[in-house]
């Protein structure tokens, strides 16, 4: 990372900007170039180990993707603000944000997982018990990334500079 200083090292710090991060960008391989899709998701930890959960229709071009190549990419960004400074008659700015970007492979998950993860989702939006209609999980397919790799990065602008 080129910019050291704006590193998140503990892990605890990292799964903290995840829990606060509303969209999850995956990078799948298409022929050599990414296809990069925009999702809902929930995560757990499990053993020190981050799991990212998805759910999607029954098929569609992901699910081709992944069934090719099981490796995927992520990036969640969060706490964006535009800072800007007057200083000497000129003008700068910059943005602050926290993220976090790795890498892992995807499992499609079991029909007998399904209601858990869809709770585990629903628990990422809603602080308390959402129930929802479990007749879409019959039109719903879940799977998850199992993160093994994963890098933080916050930057916020300090008082005084």
């Amino acid at each position: 990372m080129r910019r050291s200083d704006r590193e998140v090292k503990k892990f605890e710090d990292i799964a903290a900007i995840m829990e606060e991060c509303d969209v999850c960008r995956i990078a799948l391989n298409n022929n050599g170039y990414p296809y990069i899709l925009p999702l809902n998701f929930g995560l757990c930890i499990k053993e020190g180990k981050i799991e990212l959960y998805f759910h999607g229709a029954m098929e569609g071009t992901k699910f081709d993707l992944i069934k090719r190549d099981s490796r995927a990419s992520f990036e969640m960004d969060c706490g964006h603000k535009l800072i800007t400074e007057m200083e000497c008659g000129s003008c700068s700015s910059t943005m602050e944000y926290k993220s976090v970007i790795g890498q892992g492979h995807i499992e499609m998950l079991p029909e007998d997982e399904k209601y858990d993860t869809l709770c585990i989702l629903m628990k990422h939006y809603h602080q308390e018990d959402f129930s929802f209609n479990p007749s879409v999980m019959s039109q719903t397919r879940v799977f998850k990334l199992v993160v093994e790799k994963v890098t933080g990065k916050v930057s916020i602008k300090k008082s005084g500079k």
